[in-house]
């Protein structure tokens, strides 16, 4: 289920990538010559306004094709000059490339202001304009071997009581549930707990060496609440959550990339595709409204990794435009497409490794 979900994601934020460049193309006066819903091979095609609608086996995400964005295809008459990208003036060739990722961030945006509109589950502790109200302790990390792992505790579980021997405390606050797991070292607790709406039951005996100078079970909790805003507020916090996340992603991915030039860079600090299935299902666990926020987090890193001025990146086709502007002259085709070819073969290598290294850590 995990993995669908996160096809699902991955397809949806495509092609609302590809729709931003699709529709500032069309509107620019920029021929498009096909707008694609998966890969090719072709399922079935529609001709409508000079532009191929397709429906294709390859269920990943879209892809759109504009007239002249290959620089080696150039038009002969006046009138495919009209319509080609590359005899376009340059703020228009940049609006359509940066279309993408403004398209990004307006759909991440959006989700965020559902989220708040529906009510999206925050912790306590976040800075919020609103009241958060039914505050529960809920798991947010499980560590692998632990007791809590070995007692069936998951992520998103919400912990409703604790009980041992004759003590019996509810569940108020996370400073309340360690404390009373400390007390009782290598002894049996009693975890109630609610998962999906019903009441379960977990034995769980906390150990040392968890936690330095504790007993633990080996679990991260937050005290979340549920904040609901009305709707003109949920979109005015959800912009602002919006920037604040693009300031978060943008500082971390410089930190790394510095990082990474420096030669310190980790690939522990990164994650792919197939951890981001894992964050799904935990996600997926938490309930809907996470998957709608995950869904927002990920298209923000599509926006900010994609304006990285690097070669097959929109940031790098930018970075080209900019050149070209300032020599006033065209680069030429055959080295533009060189350096996207090596860009793209490079990012393949960078996710086949980050792949790797997830599934490494995963087994």
């Amino acid at each position: 289920m995990s993995i669908l979900l996160f096809l699902i994601i991955l397809i949806v934020l495509v092609i609302v990538h590809e729709l931003g460049h699709f529709l500032v193309a069309k509107f620019s006066g920029i021929g498009v010559k096909e707008f694609g819903l998966g890969f090719p091979p072709r399922i079935i095609g529609k001709m409508w306004r000079g532009t191929l609608y397709s429906l294709n086996w390859i269920p990943f995400g879209g892809f759109v094709k504009i007239l002249g964005e290959d620089p080696e295809e150039l038009a002969i008459t006046e009138e495919e000059k009209k319509k080609n990208f590359s005899y376009k003036p340059r703020p228009i060739q940049a609006l359509v490339l940066v279309a993408g990722i403004s398209f990004n961030i307006l759909f991440a945006w959006l989700l965020i202001s559902l989220g708040f509109m529906t009510g999206l589950p925050t912790s306590v502790g976040a800075p919020t304009s609103g009241n958060i109200t039914n505050p529960e302790v809920v798991i947010t990390e499980v560590l692998e071997n632990s007791p809590a792992q070995k007692a069936g505790l998951e992520v998103g579980d919400k912990i409703v009581s604790l009980e041992s021997g004759v003590e019996k405390v509810n569940a108020l606050s996370i400073l309340g549930v360690q404390d009373f797991i400390n007390g009782h070292g290598k002894e049996s607790v009693r975890v109630e707990y609610k998962r999906g709406g019903e009441d379960a039951i977990a034995i769980v005996v906390p150990q040392g060496g968890i936690v330095e100078g504790k007993s633990a079970i080996g679990v991260a909790m937050d005290m979340i609440g549920i904040l609901r805003l009305s709707f003109f507020r949920a979109f005015f916090e959800g912009a602002k959550l919006t920037i604040d996340v693009i300031k978060t992603v943008a500082t971390g991915l410089a930190g790394f990339i510095w990082d990474a030039v420096r030669l310190k860079a980790h690939f522990s600090e990164v994650t792919g595709p197939v951890g981001i299935v894992s964050l799904v299902g935990s996600a997926e666990k938490l309930g809907f409204v996470y998957i709608l926020s995950l869904a927002a987090f990920i298209s923000l890193n599509l926006a900010v990794i994609n304006l990285i001025p690097f070669p097959a990146l929109d940031g790098g086709r930018l970075l080209f435009v900019l050149i070209e502007a300032i020599k006033r002259s065209p680069i030429k085709p055959k080295v533009a497409n060189m350096i996207n070819s090596v860009g793209f073969a490079i990012l393949i290598v960078l996710m086949v490794i980050v792949t790797l290294h997830d599934i490494v850590k995963i087994l």
